[in-house]
């Protein structure tokens, strides 16, 4: 069991001197051991190093019988050259394209079918590789891992090349050119620094540099960056650190070291005087960004500017809250310091409603730094930024994963894996007077950045007229002298690679052991004691979502959580929340499809005081008249920003399709506007009462207190007094086509299609029948990376950046999905690929060897699903809303062990009609149309409300 955190202490650090452990040429050498003191939060750690560079750090927590295991390379965006950006996230991709002993798709299939999950992720700093597995999978994934740092370059060729460079396209025109806003940090970057910086690019980087560069390029920058010597190799969870140690030794010890790597001097931005830029957006709403000169990550100023932003912009009680949100002038604002490991920037933003221009916006972020000016800092202030920071941390380290990401980083970009000491140590002596200091240095007349992103066609909104041009990017720099002469050096192994090290003995798995109780006034309640951090997460659920609506008051459930949320007959939204960050506690309202619900984080000790907030929000909302007007206007903008966004308009209109229009499931859960208009402040009033009572309510709750202690401290839920509850009749038919056909919903200048394709099933959620079993049978055709979908799309044909399916369903339908973002110009060759290959499925079924895949996956990846308090907290969900037995996952893993391939196969033929679905396509109908008339299918044009244009 893991021991709990107390925020007090400090810790134990042991810097040892390199005293060998053994005599063999790759043996690790212990340089620091860190152990905690006291109650103190610290990740407990050893530091190893090899003779190739290499270093290990290893975190011992068997509480889960999990490992997770981080390989961080110190490369990433800002080691690259001007005119050849994006090769550190190029990279990224290729690292999972296979090495000498893994053909290309296996590092995927291999975590998998062992129960894993793997990704990798890069940004200016670094690139890092990571999986979790079930513990005895662990020496499969130093073998992979070894195997991709040593083994690389000669697997690499120009197809697998080819096809990652068009990925990479897709994922920047998903995340960035088919998003609004999505320019804003790349614009801001081009403005804020010097030509040349390694900071005026982004990680995703240009495409112009993408379309220059070959296979060749790619490989001297593995030769460069990419050796031992240059990497963290991080080991946490359920293991020993002499297992570890040998494995490690034994795997990347003979792999040789790299070229030198230095640090990089900071770098941080320097500004002479305001720049002013713009551009042009597919937005219905203006937005400004201001962004200053910041510091770099470690940087004692580092902290306060942290705590600056939260103060000035990021609460209800916030100068910025009160003068945009509360005023009712934009929808939208947020500062935050963002701190790297060359330099740094704060940016502040606000998205204006329509109507209000950015010079009225920039006017008034003036007037609001002048009020701070008079105000000051609290240290009522200072004393909540402290708490809600140390509970966030509490939060990030519930899990492996957490603990040996933060390891790694500060190794990484801070040089000390131990650095979460020393920031708690600086978070604890911060001051007000620190963070007036660094308002006064980097701020308070400072020169910043303006952007001003504005709606097609109105540039009279910007902030100000143009006054900078950012430099024309080079792309004659010539290549650097540290690519020129590299060599590749395979290591000289004692044993054979190509054998795939076998599985050690499964780990016995346990589902949380929960409690239940029914009380009298027919509220339910379930719950897990998790001592593993002082914290409780509870959680209560009324049957009061969406399904509740109709069509004329649809978005009612929506807006009657944000009304809740904006403070009590006692005190005020700003007056909550200064309690609630006085005791670095959470209470919120939100509201989905099905439900209605309250969520409460506390520290276990603050739970007394904490619940008393939660019960005045549950049982004595505000409803005031003015709150309800600033939130049912925010709830409008909402919806209309919606009809702008293409993966808003694609899952709105497809649910229109699908459900059809006696389904309130076919109108968006915002509401429409002519719905939200509708709603009246006793409307909503009459929602709440209609649906709060006991009988119609689940409790859900995860933490740190056991169960007589916690019911005692509920008297405001156990003398609740329940009441009839007429609840909605919810329906359950399936609408079904006569025939395929394809839907299309035009936007304009669109970087990418959005593709979504399905079918209603009628299958309601059931954990051994045919629901279960129809997501079984999806897993190899949809429902995975390695997928058939998913592997033809993205890592053979690079049409997309990730495309996936699933079966959906709940206590009353069911639906059946398949959806992806594609490139435009292969919008055609998409539908016909998806349609090919459903059929093909269909008629065939799954092979023998995929069942076996299957079922493998699935099965043991039950040891990850049960380790942080939210995955506690879905389990112990589930099992309420479904009244499931105790049993039920080891049921379910006995009925998917038991499953054969005629079976499933069987199952394909009853629910996937791949000639009768939906087919619902959102882009720039100009590029798209011709290939679709092509192929042959009826085509139904709808507007972006899902209303057939014919009609109008």
């Amino acid at each position: 069991m893991k021991q709990s955190f107390v925020l007090v202490g400090a810790c134990l650090a042991a810097v040892l001197s390199f005293t060998a452990m053994g005599g063999d040429d790759h043996q690790a050498k212990l340089v620091e051991k860190v152990t905690r003191k006291g109650n103190e939060i610290v990740i407990p750690y050893e530091r190893y190093i090899l003779p190739n560079g290499l270093t290990l750090i290893i975190h011992e927590d068997h509480s889960d019988p999990i490992a997770h295991l981080d390989v961080t390379y110190h490369v990433g965006s800002s080691r690259e050259q001007e005119g050849r950006s994006g090769f550190a996230h190029f990279f990224e991709h290729m690292m999972f394209q296979g090495s000498d002993h893994i053909a290309n798709g296996q590092h995927f299939k291999i975590v998998s079918e062992g129960g894993g999950t793997l990704n990798g992720s890069t940004n200016t700093d670094r690139t890092n590789y990571f999986e979790t597995l079930p513990s005895n999978q662990l020496e499969k994934a130093l073998w992979l891992e070894a195997d991709r740092m040593g083994f690389l370059i000669d697997s690499v060729t120009q197809q697998k090349f080819e096809v990652q460079r068009g990925t990479v396209k897709n994922e920047r025109g998903q995340r960035y050119d088919n998003r609004p806003y999505g320019l804003v940090e790349e614009r801001t970057g081009e403005a804020l620094y010097p030509e040349g910086h390694p900071y005026s690019w982004q990680t995703i980087g240009y495409i112009a540099d993408l379309n220059r560069v070959d296979v060749n390029d790619l490989k001297k920058f593995f030769m460069r960056w990419y050796g031992p010597n240059n990497a963290v190799l991080t080991v946490a969870g359920d293991v020993k650190p002499e297992t570890v140690i040998s494995l490690v030794e034994k795997y990347f010890g003979p792999i040789p070291r790299g070229e030198e790597v230095k640090t990089m001097p900071k770098q941080p931005a320097v500004l002479d005087k305001d720049r002013y830029i713009s551009y042009e957006d597919r937005i219905r709403s203006p937005q400004l960004n201001i962004s200053w000169p910041g510091v770099n990550e470690g940087n004692p100023d580092a902290m306060a500017l942290d705590a600056l932003c939260e103060m000035i912009a990021n609460s209800k009680t916030s100068i910025f809250y009160k003068k945009f949100i509360a005023s009712e002038l934009a929808g939208r604002e947020f500062m935050l310091h963002d701190a790297r490991e060359l330099g740094g920037m704060v940016r502040f933003s606000v998205t204006a409603f329509p109507g209000k221009t950015l010079a009225q916006m920039d006017s008034i972020v003036k007037t609001g730094f002048a009020e701070f000016e008079k105000t000051g800092v609290t240290e009522e202030d200072v004393k909540k930024f402290k708490n809600s920071t140390e509970v966030n941390l509490l939060n990030e380290l519930s899990a492996v994963s957490g603990k040996a990401g933060a390891l790694a980083h500060n190794f990484t970009v801070l040089g000390d894996a131990n650095y979460l000491t020393k920031e708690m140590a600086e978070l604890q002596k911060l001051s007000k007077e620190d963070v007036k200091r660094v308002y006064e240095k980097y701020i308070k007349g400072k020169p910043a950045v303006y952007l001003s992103v504005y709606p097609t066609g109105h540039s009279e909104l910007v902030a100000a007229p143009d006054n900078f041009t950012p430099p024309k990017r080079r792309t004659d720099v010539p290549e650097s002298d540290e690519y020129k002469k590299l060599a590749y050096h395979k290591a000289a192994d004692n044993f054979d690679r190509n054998i795939q090290p076998p599985a050690g003995p499964a780990p016995e798995v346990k589902v949380p052991d929960f409690w239940q109780q029914k009380l009298p006034n027919g509220l339910k309640l379930i719950g897990v004691k998790n001592d593993e951090q002082p914290l409780v997460s509870l959680s209560l659920h009324l049957i009061a979502g969406h399904r509740e609506e109709t069509a004329a008051n649809a978005g009612i459930s929506a807006l009657c959580a944000a009304v809740l949320n904006q403070g009590t007959k006692k005190h005020t939204a700003e007056q909550v929340e200064n309690m609630l960050d006085l005791l670095g506690s959470s209470v919120s309202f939100s509201s989905n499809r099905d439900e209605l619900s309250l969520s409460i984080i506390s520290l276990t000790k603050n739970l007394d005081a904490t619940l008393s907030i939660a019960e005045e929000m549950f049982n004595s909302p505000r409803f005031d008249t003015s709150d309800f007007a600033r939130e049912k206007k925010q709830a409008l903008e909402g919806i209309a920003n919606n009809l702008t966004q293409p993966n808003a308009i694609s899952e709105n209109v497809y649910n229109k399709l699908m459900y059809g229009p006696e389904n309130i499931l076919s109108v968006p859960a915002s509401g429409t506007e002519q719905s939200v208009k509708a709603i009246t402040l006793n409307s909503l009033k009459k929602f709440y009462e209609d649906h709060f009572a006991p009988n119609n309510c689940e409790v859900v709750m995860v933490g740190d207190i056991d169960q007589p202690t916690l019911i005692k401290k509920l008297n405001f839920l156990t003398s609740w007094k329940n009441k009839p509850v007429a609840l909605m009749p919810q329906h359950s038919e399936v609408k079904q086509q006569d025939k395929l056909r394809i839907y299309l919903v035009n936007k304009e200048k669109a970087a990418q299609s959005v593709i979504r394709m399905g079918e209603m099933t009628g299958l309601k959620f059931d954990p051994y029948g045919e629901y279960f079993k129809a997501s079984t049978m999806n897993f190899p055709l949809s429902g995975s990376f390695t997928s058939r979908i998913n592997m033809d799309l993205r890592e053979k044909k690079a049409w997309t950046y990730g495309a996936n399916g699933f079966f959906g369903s709940d206590k009353y339908n069911g639906i059946f999905t398949i959806s992806a973002p594609v490139r435009t110009n292969s919008t055609d060759s998409t539908l016909i690929d998806m349609i090919s290959i459903l059929r093909e499925f269909h008629d065939k079924g799954m092979t023998a060897d995929e069942l076996v895949f299957t079922q493998k996956c699935m099965s043991l990846s039950d040891a990850l699903r049960y380790e942080t308090p939210r995955q506690k907290a879905a389990f112990l969900k589930r099992i309420m809303d479904y009244d499931l037995d105790k049993n039920y996952v080891k049921k379910q893993t006995e009925v998917l062990n038991g499953l054969k391939k005629e079976e499933l196969d069987a199952i394909a033929k009853k629910y996937m009609a791949p000639d009768k679905m939906f087919i619902l396509v959102v882009g720039d109908k100009k590029v798209i149309y011709p290939g679709l008339q092509k192929l042959g299918y009826e085509i139904v044009e709808l507007d972006t409300n899902g209303n057939p244009l014919s009609a109008k």
